[in-house]
Protein backbone atom coordinates (compact mmCIF):
# COMPACT_ATOMS: atom_id res chain seq x y z
CA UNK A 1 0.00 0.00 0.00
CA UNK A 2 1.25 3.50 -0.86
CA UNK A 3 1.54 5.22 2.52
CA UNK A 4 1.29 8.65 0.87
CA UNK A 5 -2.36 7.96 0.04
CA UNK A 6 -4.68 8.10 3.04
CA UNK A 7 -7.55 5.56 3.05
CA UNK A 8 -10.84 6.95 1.72
CA UNK A 9 -9.22 10.35 1.06
CA UNK A 10 -10.05 12.63 -1.87
CA UNK A 11 -6.82 11.58 -3.56
CA UNK A 12 -7.83 7.93 -3.19
CA UNK A 13 -11.22 8.58 -4.78
CA UNK A 14 -9.67 10.49 -7.67
CA UNK A 15 -7.31 7.60 -8.37
CA UNK A 16 -10.20 5.11 -8.12
CA UNK A 17 -12.20 7.16 -10.64
CA UNK A 18 -9.36 6.70 -13.17
CA UNK A 19 -9.66 10.19 -14.71
CA UNK A 20 -7.64 9.16 -17.78
CA UNK A 21 -10.50 6.85 -18.82
CA UNK A 22 -12.87 9.82 -19.06
CA UNK A 23 -11.43 10.33 -22.54
CA UNK A 24 -13.45 7.32 -23.63
CA UNK A 25 -16.60 8.85 -22.12
CA UNK A 26 -16.09 12.24 -23.78
CA UNK A 27 -15.33 11.14 -27.35
CA UNK A 28 -18.77 9.77 -28.35
CA UNK A 29 -20.63 12.67 -26.74
CA UNK A 30 -18.33 15.10 -28.52
CA UNK A 31 -19.03 13.41 -31.85
CA UNK A 32 -22.78 13.42 -31.17
CA UNK A 33 -22.64 17.14 -30.38
CA UNK A 34 -20.68 17.81 -33.57
CA UNK A 35 -23.31 15.97 -35.63
CA UNK A 36 -26.04 18.02 -33.96
CA UNK A 37 -24.17 21.24 -34.71
CA UNK A 38 -23.61 20.20 -38.33
CA UNK A 39 -27.35 19.65 -38.77
CA UNK A 40 -28.36 22.81 -36.92
CA UNK A 41 -29.69 21.15 -33.77
CA UNK A 42 -27.00 21.78 -31.15
CA UNK A 43 -28.15 22.87 -27.66
CA UNK A 44 -25.77 23.81 -24.85
CA UNK A 45 -27.62 22.57 -21.75
CA UNK A 46 -28.41 19.04 -22.99
CA UNK A 47 -24.82 18.81 -24.29
CA UNK A 48 -23.49 19.53 -20.80
CA UNK A 49 -25.91 17.03 -19.26
CA UNK A 50 -24.85 14.37 -21.78
CA UNK A 51 -21.19 14.91 -20.89
CA UNK A 52 -21.94 14.74 -17.16
CA UNK A 53 -24.04 11.59 -17.56
CA UNK A 54 -21.25 9.94 -19.57
CA UNK A 55 -18.59 10.93 -17.02
CA UNK A 56 -20.58 9.70 -14.02
CA UNK A 57 -21.40 6.41 -15.74
CA UNK A 58 -17.72 5.89 -16.65
CA UNK A 59 -16.65 6.56 -13.07
CA UNK A 60 -19.44 4.28 -11.84
CA UNK A 61 -18.21 1.46 -14.07
CA UNK A 62 -14.64 2.03 -12.86
CA UNK A 63 -15.71 1.80 -9.22
CA UNK A 64 -17.70 -1.37 -9.88
CA UNK A 65 -14.80 -2.93 -11.79
CA UNK A 66 -12.40 -2.05 -8.98
CA UNK A 67 -14.63 -3.64 -6.34
CA UNK A 68 -15.56 -6.71 -8.41
CA UNK A 69 -11.96 -7.59 -9.28
CA UNK A 70 -10.95 -7.13 -5.64
CA UNK A 71 -13.70 -9.41 -4.36
CA UNK A 72 -12.94 -11.96 -7.08
CA UNK A 73 -9.23 -11.87 -6.22
CA UNK A 74 -8.13 -10.85 -9.71
CA UNK A 75 -5.94 -7.94 -8.51
CA UNK A 76 -2.89 -9.97 -7.56
CA UNK A 77 0.71 -8.89 -7.02
CA UNK A 78 1.50 -9.71 -10.67
CA UNK A 79 -0.95 -7.06 -11.92
CA UNK A 80 0.53 -5.07 -14.82
CA UNK A 81 -2.03 -2.28 -15.13
CA UNK A 82 -2.57 0.79 -12.93
CA UNK A 83 -3.01 0.03 -9.22
CA UNK A 84 -6.56 -0.50 -7.97
CA UNK A 85 -8.01 1.36 -5.00
CA UNK A 86 -9.58 -1.57 -3.12
CA UNK A 87 -6.65 -3.89 -3.70
CA UNK A 88 -4.22 -1.24 -2.44
CA UNK A 89 -6.34 -0.45 0.60
CA UNK A 90 -6.94 3.12 -0.51
CA UNK A 91 -10.71 2.63 -0.31
CA UNK A 92 -12.52 0.02 1.77
CA UNK A 93 -15.10 -2.20 0.04
CA UNK A 94 -17.83 -0.68 2.23
CA UNK A 95 -16.94 2.86 1.16
CA UNK A 96 -16.58 1.77 -2.48
CA UNK A 97 -20.16 0.47 -2.40
CA UNK A 98 -21.27 3.89 -1.15
CA UNK A 99 -19.28 5.56 -3.91
CA UNK A 100 -20.97 3.34 -6.49
CA UNK A 101 -24.39 4.28 -5.14
CA UNK A 102 -23.54 8.00 -5.20
CA UNK A 103 -22.23 8.02 -8.78
CA UNK A 104 -25.26 6.00 -9.91
CA UNK A 105 -27.56 8.59 -8.32
CA UNK A 106 -25.65 11.50 -9.87
CA UNK A 107 -25.84 9.88 -13.29
CA UNK A 108 -29.57 9.29 -12.75
CA UNK A 109 -30.13 12.96 -11.88
CA UNK A 110 -28.39 14.03 -15.11
CA UNK A 111 -30.50 11.51 -17.01
CA UNK A 112 -33.70 12.89 -15.53
CA UNK A 113 -32.62 16.37 -16.62
CA UNK A 114 -32.25 15.12 -20.18
CA UNK A 115 -35.89 14.02 -20.24
CA UNK A 116 -36.91 17.67 -20.51
CA UNK A 117 -35.12 17.84 -23.87
CA UNK A 118 -35.98 14.41 -25.26
CA UNK A 119 -38.83 12.27 -24.03
CA UNK A 120 -39.79 9.33 -21.87
CA UNK A 121 -38.46 6.97 -24.53
CA UNK A 122 -34.97 7.73 -23.19
CA UNK A 123 -35.74 6.12 -19.82
CA UNK A 124 -35.04 2.54 -21.04
CA UNK A 125 -31.76 3.77 -22.52
CA UNK A 126 -30.72 5.28 -19.20
CA UNK A 127 -31.68 2.10 -17.36
CA UNK A 128 -29.69 0.05 -19.89
CA UNK A 129 -26.62 2.25 -19.27
CA UNK A 130 -26.85 1.65 -15.52
CA UNK A 131 -27.28 -2.10 -16.03
CA UNK A 132 -24.29 -2.03 -18.39
CA UNK A 133 -22.14 -0.34 -15.75
CA UNK A 134 -23.06 -2.99 -13.18
CA UNK A 135 -22.75 -6.02 -15.46
CA UNK A 136 -19.89 -4.98 -17.75
CA UNK A 137 -17.12 -6.53 -15.65
CA UNK A 138 -18.94 -9.86 -15.31
CA UNK A 139 -19.75 -9.97 -19.03
CA UNK A 140 -16.19 -8.96 -19.92
CA UNK A 141 -14.98 -12.10 -18.15
CA UNK A 142 -17.00 -14.06 -20.71
CA UNK A 143 -15.47 -12.20 -23.67
CA UNK A 144 -18.35 -9.80 -24.38
CA UNK A 145 -16.35 -6.64 -23.66
CA UNK A 146 -15.68 -5.66 -27.27
CA UNK A 147 -19.33 -5.89 -28.33
CA UNK A 148 -20.43 -3.93 -25.28
CA UNK A 149 -17.91 -1.18 -26.04
CA UNK A 150 -19.24 -0.87 -29.60
CA UNK A 151 -22.77 -0.47 -28.26
CA UNK A 152 -22.22 1.65 -25.15
CA UNK A 153 -19.34 3.78 -26.43
CA UNK A 154 -20.72 4.02 -29.95
CA UNK A 155 -24.41 3.71 -30.72
CA UNK A 156 -25.77 4.69 -27.31
CA UNK A 157 -23.77 7.86 -26.51
CA UNK A 158 -23.30 9.16 -30.07
CA UNK A 159 -26.83 8.34 -31.18
CA UNK A 160 -28.59 9.42 -28.01
CA UNK A 161 -26.65 12.69 -27.74
CA UNK A 162 -27.75 13.51 -31.27
CA UNK A 163 -31.30 12.25 -30.73
CA UNK A 164 -31.81 14.32 -27.58
CA UNK A 165 -31.07 17.48 -29.56
CA UNK A 166 -32.46 16.59 -33.00
CA UNK A 167 -35.25 14.10 -32.09
CA UNK A 168 -34.28 11.95 -35.07
CA UNK A 169 -31.68 9.44 -36.29
CA UNK A 170 -29.97 9.09 -39.67
CA UNK A 171 -27.27 7.06 -41.41
CA UNK A 172 -24.59 9.63 -40.59
CA UNK A 173 -25.28 9.03 -36.90
CA UNK A 174 -24.97 5.27 -37.42
CA UNK A 175 -21.62 5.62 -39.23
CA UNK A 176 -20.24 8.00 -36.62
CA UNK A 177 -21.39 5.62 -33.87
CA UNK A 178 -19.55 2.71 -35.48
CA UNK A 179 -16.39 4.79 -35.86
CA UNK A 180 -16.56 5.91 -32.22
CA UNK A 181 -17.15 2.40 -30.85
CA UNK A 182 -14.35 0.87 -32.92
CA UNK A 183 -11.72 3.44 -32.03
CA UNK A 184 -12.55 3.28 -28.30
CA UNK A 185 -12.38 -0.52 -28.43
CA UNK A 186 -8.65 -0.16 -29.21
CA UNK A 187 -8.24 0.90 -25.57
CA UNK A 188 -9.90 -2.29 -24.35
CA UNK A 189 -7.85 -4.35 -26.79
CA UNK A 190 -4.49 -3.05 -25.56
CA UNK A 191 -5.61 -3.67 -21.97
CA UNK A 192 -6.51 -7.25 -22.84
CA UNK A 193 -3.28 -7.68 -24.83
CA UNK A 194 -1.21 -6.55 -21.84
CA UNK A 195 -3.13 -8.63 -19.29
CA UNK A 196 -3.54 -11.79 -21.36
CA UNK A 197 -1.48 -14.04 -19.07
CA UNK A 198 -3.07 -12.75 -15.86
CA UNK A 199 -6.55 -12.87 -17.43
CA UNK A 200 -6.05 -16.51 -18.35
CA UNK A 201 -5.20 -17.35 -14.74
CA UNK A 202 -8.23 -15.37 -13.51
CA UNK A 203 -10.58 -17.13 -15.93
CA UNK A 204 -11.25 -14.01 -17.98
CA UNK A 205 -11.97 -15.22 -21.53
CA UNK A 206 -11.15 -12.17 -23.64
CA UNK A 207 -10.57 -12.46 -27.38
CA UNK A 208 -6.82 -12.21 -26.76
CA UNK A 209 -6.95 -15.06 -24.24
CA UNK A 210 -9.03 -17.19 -26.62
CA UNK A 211 -7.12 -16.58 -29.85
CA UNK A 212 -3.67 -15.44 -28.77
CA UNK A 213 -1.45 -12.36 -28.66
CA UNK A 214 -0.92 -12.19 -32.43
CA UNK A 215 -4.67 -12.05 -33.01
CA UNK A 216 -4.96 -9.33 -30.37
CA UNK A 217 -2.33 -7.24 -32.13
CA UNK A 218 -4.06 -7.66 -35.50
CA UNK A 219 -7.43 -6.78 -34.00
CA UNK A 220 -5.94 -3.69 -32.35
CA UNK A 221 -4.72 -2.38 -35.70
CA UNK A 222 -7.88 -3.49 -37.52
CA UNK A 223 -10.18 -1.60 -35.12
CA UNK A 224 -8.40 1.71 -35.69
CA UNK A 225 -8.09 1.15 -39.43
CA UNK A 226 -11.79 0.39 -39.92
CA UNK A 227 -12.76 3.37 -37.74
CA UNK A 228 -10.90 5.59 -40.24
CA UNK A 229 -12.17 3.69 -43.25
CA UNK A 230 -15.86 4.09 -42.41
CA UNK A 231 -15.39 7.88 -42.23
CA UNK A 232 -15.08 7.91 -46.03
CA UNK A 233 -18.84 7.51 -46.01
CA UNK A 234 -19.03 11.25 -45.36
CA UNK A 235 -17.45 11.94 -48.76
CA UNK A 236 -20.72 10.87 -50.32
CA UNK A 237 -22.47 13.42 -48.10
CA UNK A 238 -20.21 16.20 -49.31
CA UNK A 239 -18.36 16.28 -45.99
CA UNK A 240 -14.73 16.29 -47.12
CA UNK A 241 -13.19 17.35 -43.81
CA UNK A 242 -15.10 14.70 -41.86
CA UNK A 243 -13.64 12.10 -44.23
CA UNK A 244 -10.06 13.36 -44.51
CA UNK A 245 -9.18 14.75 -41.08
CA UNK A 246 -9.68 11.45 -39.17
CA UNK A 247 -7.09 9.83 -41.46
CA UNK A 248 -4.38 11.79 -39.61
CA UNK A 249 -5.10 9.49 -36.67
CA UNK A 250 -4.18 6.47 -38.78
CA UNK A 251 -0.50 7.45 -38.98
CA UNK A 252 -0.23 7.62 -35.18
CA UNK A 253 -2.20 4.39 -34.86
CA UNK A 254 0.24 2.58 -37.16
CA UNK A 255 3.23 3.86 -35.17
CA UNK A 256 1.62 2.83 -31.88
CA UNK A 257 0.76 -0.63 -33.25
CA UNK A 258 4.39 -1.12 -34.33
CA UNK A 259 5.63 -0.11 -30.88
CA UNK A 260 3.08 -2.42 -29.25
CA UNK A 261 4.41 -5.31 -31.35
CA UNK A 262 8.01 -4.52 -30.36
CA UNK A 263 7.23 -4.37 -26.63
CA UNK A 264 5.18 -7.56 -26.72
CA UNK A 265 4.46 -8.01 -23.02
CA UNK A 266 4.94 -6.57 -19.55
CA UNK A 267 4.30 -3.29 -17.75
CA UNK A 268 5.96 -1.36 -20.58
CA UNK A 269 2.69 -1.82 -22.49
CA UNK A 270 1.21 0.87 -20.23
CA UNK A 271 3.02 3.28 -22.55
CA UNK A 272 0.85 1.94 -25.36
CA UNK A 273 -2.20 2.43 -23.17
CA UNK A 274 -1.36 6.13 -22.87
CA UNK A 275 -0.64 6.49 -26.57
CA UNK A 276 -3.89 4.73 -27.46
CA UNK A 277 -5.88 7.09 -25.24
CA UNK A 278 -4.18 10.07 -26.88
CA UNK A 279 -4.71 8.69 -30.39
CA UNK A 280 -8.39 7.92 -29.98
CA UNK A 281 -9.08 11.35 -28.46
CA UNK A 282 -7.35 12.90 -31.48
CA UNK A 283 -9.57 10.80 -33.74
CA UNK A 284 -12.72 11.97 -31.96
CA UNK A 285 -11.55 15.58 -32.06
CA UNK A 286 -10.64 15.46 -35.76
CA UNK A 287 -13.93 13.82 -36.73
CA UNK A 288 -15.87 16.35 -34.66
CA UNK A 289 -14.00 19.29 -36.19
CA UNK A 290 -14.52 17.83 -39.65
CA UNK A 291 -18.25 17.47 -39.12
CA UNK A 292 -18.58 21.05 -37.85
CA UNK A 293 -16.42 22.53 -40.63
CA UNK A 294 -18.41 20.76 -43.33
Amino acid sequence: MNEDIKPNSLQAWILAARPKTLTAASIPVMIGCALAEAHGHFQTVPAILCFLFAFFMQIDANFINDLYDFLKGSDREDRLGPERACAQGWITPKEMKRGILLTTLLAGICGLGLLFYSGWEMIPVGVACIIFAYLYTKLAYQGWGDILVLVFFGFVPVGCTYYIMAHTWNLSVTIASIASGLVIDTLLMVNNFRDREQDKISGKRTLVVRFGAKTGLILYFFLGFVACWVCFYFLGQGKIYASVLPQIYLLLHILTTARMARIGKGKSLNIILGETSRNMFLFGLLLSIGLVLD
